[in-house]
């Protein structure tokens, strides 16, 4: 009887599997927007130092006038820190769910228990990489607010 049981657990573990990679098809998705959201960034603080450095030599007019799209930049920052938080979040309620799944397979079914370990271990892994790497993405659109603060505060004596 027990050897009836453990293929019909590892057919059951097999479909559970099955249905838990859907998700990687969303979690490619979010990864891409990821990299999209990283490069939008990049491009955002390439054009704050570049416009930084001409607060410097400016007169008063060009100054307002470098200083508001300056302001434009920073909300532009603001919006990729939330585009990046929400698909972070998403990825890891993706993972998060899957994990759900293969939890409430797992109390049920004791054959395949270390192959439910394992690739659990790899949702979790997966689940805190988005996490790190939204934290990072985050952490990276401070520098860049404050990099623009700073210049315009080194340009504008005054303020």
């Amino acid at each position: 009887m027990n050897e009836l049981v453990q293929p019909h657990s590892l057919d059951v573990t097999a479909h559970v599997i099955q249905v838990a990679l859907t998700p990687v098809f969303l979690l490619s998705g979010i990864a891409t927007l990821l990299n999209v959201f990283g490069a939008r960034l990049a491009r955002v603080a390439d054009q704050a130092d570049r416009l930084s450095g001409l607060l410097a030599g400016a007169a008063d007019a060009e100054r307002r006038a470098l200083g508001r799209r300056l302001d434009r930049l920073h909300r532009r920052s603001l919006a990729l820190d939330a585009a990046v938080f929400l698909a972070a979040l998403g990825g890891v309620c993706t993972c998060g769910a899957a994990l759900a799944l293969f939890v409430g397979a797992l109390r049920d079914a004791t054959v395949a228990s270390l192959l439910f370990a394992l690739f659990g271990a790899a949702i979790l892994c997966t689940l805190f990489a988005l996490v790190a790497f939204g934290t990072e993405m985050l952490l990276a659109s401070r520098t860049v607010r404050e990099r623009i603060t700073e210049r315009r505060a080194e340009a504008e004596p005054g303020r």
